[in-house]
C-alpha cells in the first residue's frame, strides 16, 4: 500500500485506518461538492500543506502540496519541528481559503508564530499571494457564518512566566474584501478543565455553533472536545459527557494521540471525523510513523451532541453511502521521467528548485546538487518521502564522483537535523571512493569503520535502506548483487518521542514530524558538486 494512497476493498463499504499513513498530522477535512479534500501539516519540509483527494472517504489520492515556493513561505533556517503548523481550509464564495501558521520557536513560550491566508479558485491553485493575518498564536481557522460574515479563530499564546500558555481561542473578523482583519479580538473559549486547548475549528448545525477543539497536547492525553454555543461569541458549554474522542487511557488500543479533529457532512447528511492519531511499536512507544491521519462515523441525532462510537478510535470504519471510487495505485519505481518531482517526493527546508533538483540536464535522472551538513538549515540537499509503514524500504541506483572527504551522497534513514542514519559514498583520503555508514542520535554520532567498504571504480552503485519494525538495515551492490551491511541500527531513534527535548520545563526541540526515507548529497566545501540518481523504488511489506 503506497504510503499516500489508502485503498480498502471497496466490498466490504468500511474504512481502513490510518486513510493517510506515516507523516500526516493535522487534518482539516473539506467537502465541496462530490469532492472531499484533506490538508495537512508539514513542519520544516516543501512542498507545505499536503492536500489528498476523496470522492468517498475510503480511497484517497496526494494533490501534492499548495505552498511550493518562497512566495507563500519561506523556511530557510527554519528549526526541526517549526515551520507549517496545523493548516485550515474552507470554500465560500466560488474560492478555497487556505490558512496556516509559520510558527518560528519553542523557546520560553514565545513560540514567534505569524499566521497566513492564500485563497484560489482551484485547489490545485494558481494560490493567492499570502494576506498577512496575526502572530497571537497559532493553529488558526476561517469560520464562514450564514450571514456572510467571515471569522478568524486561533489558538492565543501567553508568554508570561506564570500563566497558562494556551490562553484560550481567540475570534477576530475578518473582511474578504479588504483582505484584512478588522475589529477587536476577543477570547471566544477559555478550554475544558484538560487544557493544552488549541486547534479550533466552528461550524453552524441544528441552531447551535459547535466548537471542535484540541486539548490535552498532541502526545498521548490527546483528545477532542466539543463546545456549543446558540450565539456566535458564547458562552460555549463543553459536553458534560466528555471527549468526542480520546485514546487517553486506552493503552491498548492500536490507534494511539486521537485528537485534533474536523467534522465534514456528505451529500447524504452523514457525519464524520478526520483526527491525527499515532501508531506505536509497542504500547505507549515511539512511535517512528508520526503522527497520522484517520476517520470516524460521527452519530448526531437532532438537538443532541455529537458522537464517535465508545468515543475512541475505531481500526475500521463504516464508509458512507457513496459510490465506490478508487484510485490507480502509485507507482513503486520512479524512473524520474516528469520534469518536475513527484508527489511523493518532499524536499527539507527549500522548494525543489532548478538550481538544486534538476531533472533536465541528464534525462531520466535525479540530479541533485550538493548541499549543507546534516545541522544546516538554509540550504540542505534532500529529497525524501514519507515512511508509511513498519515495514518499507527505498532502494536507489547513485552514480557520483566525490573528489575529497567534504563530498557525500547516497541514502539516509531521516527524522530531522539530530536523528539520522546515512549510508553514502565519499572520497577516502587515499583516494579510494568508498562507501560509509554513519548516525547521529540526539546530536550523538556514530561511524562504523570497519564497516566501510572499497567501490573499487564501480560507477554505478545501488543503495537501499530498509525499515523493519524497530530496527534499520541499509544494503549495497556493486553489480554482483545485494549485500546487507552486518549491523541492525535503532529505527526508534527516528520517531517523534525521542526528538523531544525539554530542559527545566521548557521544549527546547520538540517532535511533530515521522521518519522520512530520503537521497542526501552533501558538498560541505560548496565546490559544486552534484550526484545523479537513475531511479528510486519504494515498497511497503
Amino acid at each position: 500500500m503506497s504510503t499516500d494512497i489508502a485503498t480498502v476493498a471497496t466490498a466490504t463499504r468500511s474504512i481502513r485506518n490510518p486513510i493517510l499513513a506515516g507523516f500526516h498530522p493535522d487534518p482539516s477535512i473539506l467537502r465541496v461538492g462530490d469532492d472531499y479534500y484533506l490538508a495537512t501539516s508539514t513542519f520544516e519540509w516543501y512542498p507545505g500543506v499536503l492536500v489528498h483527494h476523496s470522492r468517498d472517504l475510503v480511497n484517497w489520492r496526494s494533490l501534492g502540496g499548495i505552498i511550493t515556493d518562497r512566495r507563500l513561505l519561506d523556511l530557510r533556517g527554519c528549526g526541526d519541528s517549526n515551520g507549517v503548523w496545523a493548516p485550515d481550509l474552507t470554500y465560500h464564495d466560488g474560492q478555497f481559503h487556505l490558512v496556516y501558521s509559520d510558527v518560528a520557536s519553542f523557546a520560553s513560550g514565545y513560540w514567534d508564530p505569524q499566521n497566513f491566508l492564500v485563497t484560489a479558485e482551484d485547489i490545485t491553485g494558481p494560490w493567492s499571494d499570502p494576506v498577512k493575518l496575526h502572530g497571537r498564536g497559532f493553529d488558526a481557522s476561517l469560520f464562514h457564518d450564514d450571514d456572510g460574515t467571515t471569522w478568524l479563530l486561533g489558538m492565543s499564546a501567553d508568554w508570561r512566566p506564570g500563566r497558562d500558555r494556551f490562553g484560550g481561542i481567540e475570534i477576530q473578523q475578518y473582511d474578504s474584501a479588504a483582505r484584512r482583519l478588522v475589529g477587536s479580538p476577543r477570547i471566544l473559549f477559555t478550554g475544558s478543565p484538560v487544557g493544552v486547548t488549541e486547534g479550533p475549528h466552528l461550524y453552524r448545525h441544528d441552531g447551535w455553533y459547535w466548537l471542535i477543539t484540541a486539548e490535552g497536547g498532541t502526545s498521548w492525553e490527546h483528545q477532542v472536545t466539543v463546545a456549543r454555543s446558540r450565539e456566535l461569541f458564547g458562552p460555549y458549554e463543553v459536553d458534560p459527557d466528555g471527549p468526542l474522542l480520546t485514546s487517553f487511557g486506552r493503552p491498548e488500543l492500536r490507534l494511539q494521540k486521537a485528537g485534533h479533529g474536523s467534522l465534514v457532512r456528505t451529500q447524504n447528511g452523514e457525519w464524520y471525523l478526520a483526527h491525527l492519531v499515532g501508531r506505536p511499536y509497542s504500547p505507549l512507544g515511539n512511535c517512528v510513523l508520526g503522527r497520522e491521519t484517520a476517520i470516524q462515523r460521527v452519530e448526531w441525532p437532532s438537538d443532541g451532541w455529537p458522537r464517535v462510537a465508545g468515543g475512541v478510535p475505531a481500526d475500521d470504519v463504516v464508509a458512507p453511502d457513496l459510490p465506490a471510487h478508487p484510485w490507480p495505485a502509485e507507482p513503486e519505481t520512479d524512473h524520474f521521467d516528469s520534469p518536475e518531482l513527484g508527489r511523493c517526493w518532499s524536499t527539507l527546508r527549500r522548494p525543489a528548485t532548478p538550481d538544486w533538483v534538476d531533472l533536465h540536464t541528464r534525462p531520466s535522472y535525479l540530479r541533485v546538487h550538493g548541499g549543507q551538513s546534516p545541522v544546516g538549515r538554509q540550504a540542505p540537499s534532500l529529497v525524501g518521502r514519507r515512511v508509511g509503514a513498519m515495514g518499507c524500504s527505498l532502494e536507489t541506483v547513485v552514480e557520483f564522483a566525490p573528489a575529497d572527504h567534504r563530498q557525500l551522497a547516497g541514502i539516509t534513514a531521516y527524522y530531522n537535523t539530530l536523528n539520522w542514519h546515512h549510508l553514502y559514498l565519499t572520497r577516502a583520503d587515499d583516494g579510494r571512493t568508498v562507501l560509509e555508514l554513519l548516525s547521529s542520535d540526539n546530536g550523538r554520532r556514530t561511524a562504523y569503520p570497519d564497516l566501510t567498504v572499497d567501490v573499487g571504480g564501480v560507477t554505478r552503485v545501488g543503495l537501499r535502506a530498509v525499515f523493519d519494525g524497530p530496527a534499520v538495515r541499509f544494503d549495497y551492490d556493486l553489480g554482483a548483487g545485494w549485500q546487507g551491511l552486518p549491523v541492525e541500527l535503532d529505527a526508534t531513534i527516528l520517531s517523534d518521542e525521542h526528538a523531544a527535548l525539554i530542559i527545566d520545563g521548557e521544549p527546547a526541540a520538540w517532535g511533530f514530524t515521522g521518519a522520512f526515507l530520503g537521497l542526501w548529497v552533501q558538498d560541505l566545501g560548496g565546490d559544486g558538486v552534484h550526484a545523479d540518481f537513475d531511479l528510486a523504488t519504494y515498497r511497503e511489506q
